[in-house]
């Protein structure tokens, strides 16, 4: 049921304090250094306590709250109530420290926020000086709507992020889920002398004031910390990473599943992050595997990881022993050998209940890779069964039913019994759990209370890391109709991927090009198709995209790296609204586990959260002085509409960004310092050319990684010399009007200046 602390629409602001009492605290620090205190993502520097409010007792009902409240003032506060204080941090002399503590009457603050009742909460303090490092702002949250309630966060009227918050109220769960979330404040948005820390309630993006009454949370505690050394990660909420499944006829890595998914990485804005595919390339489909090694090549190039599936479980019968038969340990043997060090997840099976899977053999596979397996690939984490989470087959018919009794794993029902689903969680690193339209939330099958049944609750998230091997939505889901949303296939995908953000660490939409899940137009073979003629896949009705929403909220919370300083330069225009900025330098993430991925990229990403258009304007600082070149991408229903080269922005060393962004749209910036060595630059592949209409020829090429421009060079027989017919050519085609009828030629081409030059296409 929804929380009603409150009849009344409120919000409490800390300024201009009058009463006091003794059972929250809110504790103020003038930016003093002080012991540190590593934050649990390993994502961001130590930190020290500026003020805090609440206890940590798994309890909110030290905050009482006063309707129509308005005002409360931390620093006022600390001129009344330093004599006072009854409980605070133990506080250095005067001489070592300028920490004042100050303690706050719990009757001024709610124990939560609710979009009904008291939609938004501020929080006014003093700094002596601005910290360096910039701050973290901490919440605990204790229970939550089902609705993935968003917790909008403003320092100075500028957005520092949006908490998407993960809550099982309302779903039957007979646990809570308790979760820490962290957000970074750069130093741009903080100032000398007052600061104001605004809270906020926010629907969905395309929902009506009908979603106000499941858009609350209570809270155990909020804290504000400033970092003692310079941030490694923009945490948003709390470290996340996410991804698709890039293959060729829903089973198949092949060429055209190779060269397409550099363009699908990068136009879902998770390409050099360090964020994960699936490749459930199949022991029993045959030629499934056939280019899987250009496959993880691809990923490592582009900084990726990865989650295999591979050994096919339904004809395994096992040994006396209980182990796998020779044959399957063969297999598993062949593979890790052979791609381990591209490997960091490995998934024991898919859907066993579904699937009628055999428990006995989940657990055997499960055993091996923990022995052998990471034998072969140290590295290597183990994950749990994708758990569909299905009854038994009296409740509901599976698949692969072969005669004799009828049943849904082995033993049967298995999937759905908590106790059972454990002992797989005993022997693997991470715990799985699809989810698709609502079902993450549902008590009978639903990934988010399921987990919490199989660890018996949550004290601070879920008990082991999570990665969601499929998460999305089909054509028929929509989004729930008491939250109002005017696109309701639209919401109903941007909702799943916002719970997703909320309780799991990491997931994968399930595939890029897969009929009715799609990001992506299919029914085409992607080895004759052109990448750069993909096309998104429409709801209709004018609804945005499963690629749009997607994108946004990558953008948002799964690129990672070292946050670049930024600057908004159109401040008033911004004021209060949730347009957000993330700018990262991904070459200070670590190199990935096995494969040793690293990546040059620096990131920037322009995020409208809005309903309305919006344009912001930012001033970001990269590493160096000097020309970057890269791409843009942005609005377009095909790749090429999307894409735009860039090349010849000056950095002094700071660049100027300029976006103007529709409702829920986003740009991302991906660039890199211009090399002075053009001569080593890769040569595009795949070049073909074609007669087209008006007496003209059509050059296509497969774009080449950090190439930004390029050279098309002809030639009109074979052994002729080849020339130069355009340069510095952006994207990836070029239309040559110049040639004759009856006439033969080739055409070569390369990065612009470049020495490495691609293979020849010939046309009449």
């Amino acid at each position: 049921m929804m929380k009603k602390w409150m009849t009344h629409r409120y919000a409490v602001v800390l300024s201009g304090l009058l009463g006091i009492a003794a059972l929250a605290m809110i504790v103020w620090f003038i930016y003093p250094p002080s012991k540190s205190a590593e934050l649990q993502t390993d994502k961001v520097a130590a930190a020290s306590p500026v003020w805090k409010l609440g206890q940590r007792d798994d309890s909110s009902a030290e905050f009482k709250g006063v309707v129509g409240r308005d005002n409360i003032d931390i620093s006022a506060a600390a001129a009344s109530t330093e004599s006072s204080a009854k409980a605070t941090f133990s506080a250095m002399s005067a001489a070592e420290s300028t920490t004042v503590p100050v303690l706050l009457s719990s009757g001024d603050v709610p124990p939560g926020l609710n979009a009904s009742t008291n939609p938004e909460l501020t929080l006014q303090y003093k700094l002596n000086q601005i910290p360096p490092n910039g701050m973290i702002f901490r919440v605990r949250i204790l229970d939550a709507g089902k609705a993935v309630p968003q917790m909008a966060v403003f320092s100075n009227h500028q957005l520092s992020g949006i908490i998407q918050i993960a809550g099982v109220s309302g779903t039957g769960s007979t646990y809570n889920f308790k979760n820490n979330y962290e957000l970074y404040i750069p130093k741009e948005q903080l100032q000398s002398g007052v600061n104001v820390l605004k809270l906020k309630t926010a629907r969905c993006l395309y929902c009506s004031s009908a979603e106000d009454k499941n858009v609350w949370w209570t809270w155990d505690d909020l804290s504000l910390e400033t970092l003692a050394s310079p941030a490694t990660e923009p945490v948003h909420g709390k470290y996340i990473l996410t991804g698709t499944n890039v293959n060729n006829k829903e089973f198949y890595y092949d060429q055209g599943a190779v060269k397409h998914l550099p363009y699908v990485l990068k136009w879902l804005g998770i390409a050099y992050s360090g964020n994960v595919m699936r490749v459930t390339c199949a022991s029993n489909v045959g030629k499934a595997c056939t280019d899987v090694d250009d496959y993880y090549q691809t990923l490592k190039q582009y900084n990726m990881q990865s989650s295999a599936l591979y050994l096919y479980t339904g004809d395994i019968k096992l040994q006396k022993d209980g182990t796998l038969p020779e044959t399957a340990k063969q297999k598993l043997r062949d593979y890790v050998k052979k791609y381990g060090s591209y490997l960091q997840y490995y998934e024991v099976d898919n859907e066993p209940g579904l699937f009628n899977r055999s428990k006995a053999v989940d657990l055997a596979v499960a055993k091996w890779l923990n022995t052998e397996g990471k034998q072969l690939a140290p590295h290597l984490k183990t994950v749990a069964p994708g758990w569909a989470y299905w009854p038994t087959y009296s409740t509901k018919a599976c698949k692969n039913q072969t005669g004799g009794t009828q049943k849904c794993g082995d033993p049967d029902g298995w999937e759905r019994d908590p106790a059972q689903r454990k002992q797989l969680e005993e022997v693997t690193d991470l715990t799985n759990g699809h989810a698709y339209g609502e079902s993450y939330n549902e008590e009978g099958g639903g990934s988010f209370v399921q987990n919490l049944k199989t660890f018996g609750g949550s004290s601070d998230g879920l008990a082991k890391k999570m990665l969601n091997t499929e998460f999305g939505t089909n054509d028929t889901h929509r989004d729930n109709p008491d939250y109002g949303a005017s696109q309701p296939q639209a919401a109903a995908f941007d909702r799943i991927m916002r719970s997703q953000i909320g309780f799991a660490d990491m997931f994968i939409q399930h595939a890029a090009f897969y009929k009715d899940y799609t990001l992506f137009k299919t029914g085409f073979d992607l080895q004759s198709h052109n990448p750069a003629n993909t096309e998104i896949y429409p709801f209709g009705q004018g609804q945005d995209t499963r690629v749009k929403i997607m994108r946004r909220l990558s953008l948002a919370y799964a690129t990672h790296g070292k946050p670049l300083t930024y600057t908004i330069l159109n401040p008033e225009e911004t004021k209060d609204k949730m347009v957000y900025v993330r700018a990262v330098d991904t070459s200070k993430l670590k190199p990935l586990v096995g494969s040793g991925a690293t990546s040059n990229k620096l990131l920037v990403n322009l995020v409208n959260f809005e309903s309305t258009t919006q344009t912001v304007r930012a001033r970001v600082t990269m590493p160096k002085a000097g020309l970057y070149t890269g791409e843009r991408f942005g609005a377009g229903s095909t790749y090429s509409q999307a894409q735009r080269s860039i090349s010849g922005l000056k950095a002094s060393p700071a660049l100027d960004f300029e976006e103007k962004l529709g409702p829920g749209e986003s740009v991302q910036y991906i660039l890199e310092l211009k090399s002075t060595d053009q001569a080593a630059a890769s040569a595009p592949t795949e070049v073909k050319a074609a007669s087209i209409q008006d007496g003209a020829v059509k050059i296509n090429w497969l774009q080449a990684e950090g190439v930004t421009s390029y050279d098309v060079l002809r030639a009109d027989q074979t052994d002729g010399a080849y020339q130069v017919i355009a340069s510095q050519v952006a994207g990836s085609t070029y239309t040559d009007r110049t040639v004759k009828d009856g006439s033969h030629y080739f055409y070569k081409v390369r990065a612009t200046g470049g020495t490495q030059v691609s293979q020849a296409a010939e046309v009449a």
